[in-house]
């Protein structure tokens, strides 16, 4: 295991600056999570870290040492990428294997280890298997393993599930969890996906434009986001958000589109766009206090979930209200979308977060 240090660590190609400066500790044996928009660095950072690319300026210190000229194979870390990039003509275990015998490994040190990581993975019975005889989520299994044996100081992963199906990706999600519990190994892992940032990162970097906008917890960013950015990125759906519409009203309140509600905020002048996430509204009669009056533009039912697209009176854009369940809405439906003043985010005119909701139960305005 190793602690990873990044010091204004900067990358360029050319006139193109792609990383501008970051900052960046991940603890020894902690979970880290690189998010962001395609095009914002988190690819190109997860290469600077592996050694693939020299970064322009800066330190990258592993382990307390500096490894900026230190070449791939002697940093201690072993990437996992999108693609598995298997052997077709050798063996699962021969394919886990291949780096430690071109290392000259003793066999019998490499059968030990390629059976203990099948034994993580559960891939056991397919070791004799070549990979055509696999299926996508066993493929990538195995890259994982061929990883694993290398024993590394730290784990890279760029976005190793993106090739695969919805079902097999919640299916990799718990293995790589319970393959994080077993081994304790640092991991930093590169994703679009929030929902696997989320659920399995101990820590979420999120990139835009070569910049850091956060790090912290998953629940952290969730729950009181620095700026817009953030709060727009993290969350599916999106937080929903809305222009503050002219000046504070009589009785603390401000005007938006559909109606006018209250803010908890100690600088309401300054109050630009307030954000809303979509579990925190409910729906009501059209007229109530607190609410923004619409129409129902279009309706999802999940089942365990019911999605309402609501048009606000007076302009074109549409808010979600995630329902718990079943409801039974109808396309077209006068409504109205109650506002809790607690759930409410309220930004400035340059994207900073004036006042975070406070963490509340789903649909509890």
């Amino acid at each position: 295991m190793a602690k990873l240090e990044l010091h204004q660590v900067r990358k360029s190609f050319g006139s193109v600056d792609v990383l501008k400066g970051i900052d960046l500790t991940v603890e020894d044996g902690e979970f880290a999570a690189f998010v962001g928009p395609s095009g914002c660095g988190k690819s190109t950072l997860l290469r600077l870290i592996c050694g693939l690319d020299e970064i322009s300026s800066g330190q990258m210190i592993i382990d307390g040492h500096v490894v900026n000229d230190v070449p791939p194979a002697k940093r201690g870390i072993a990437m996992v990428f999108q693609s598995y990039a298997l052997y077709p003509h050798m063996t699962v275990a021969d394919n886990m294997g291949y780096a430690l015998r071109l290392a000259g490994t003793p066999r019998e040190e490499i059968r030990r280890r390629v059976e203990a990581a099948a034994r993580v993975l559960r891939i056991s019975e397919y070791v004799d298997r070549k990979p055509r005889q696999l299926s996508g989520g066993q493929r990538q299994r195995v890259a994982i393993g061929r990883a694993i044996v290398r024993e590394p100081k730290i784990f890279l992963f760029d976005e190793p599930l993106s090739n695969l199906d919805a079902a097999l990706r919640v299916e990799m999600r718990i293995e790589i969890a319970r393959m994080k519990e077993r081994l304790g190994t640092t991991m930093i892992y590169v994703t679009h996906d929030q929902i696997e940032a989320m659920t399995l990162a101990d820590k979420i970097v999120v990139l835009n434009a070569g910049k850091v906008e956060q790090i912290g917890s998953p629940l952290d960013l969730y729950n009181t986001p620095a700026n817009r950015f953030v709060a727009g990125f993290i969350g599916s759906p999106r937080m929903n958000f809305l222009i503050v519409q002219g000046h504070r009203l009589d009785g603390g309140r401000v005007r938006m589109p559909g109606g006018s509600i209250s803010l908890n905020t100690s600088a309401p002048e300054a109050a630009h766009e307030i954000g809303v996430r979509p579990e925190h509204l409910e729906l009501c009669a059209p007229g109530t206090s607190n609410a923004l009056d619409g129409r129902v533009a279009m309706t999802e039912h999940l089942g365990s979930d019911t999605y309402a697209y609501v048009a606000l009176d007076g302009t074109d854009e549409m808010i979600v209200v995630r329902l718990d369940g079943e409801r039974p809405i109808s396309q077209g439906e006068r409504v109205g979308v109650l506002v809790n003043p607690d759930a409410v985010h309220v930004f400035s005119k340059d994207g900073r977060t004036l006042a975070s909701a406070k963490p509340m139960a789903r649909n509890a305005a």
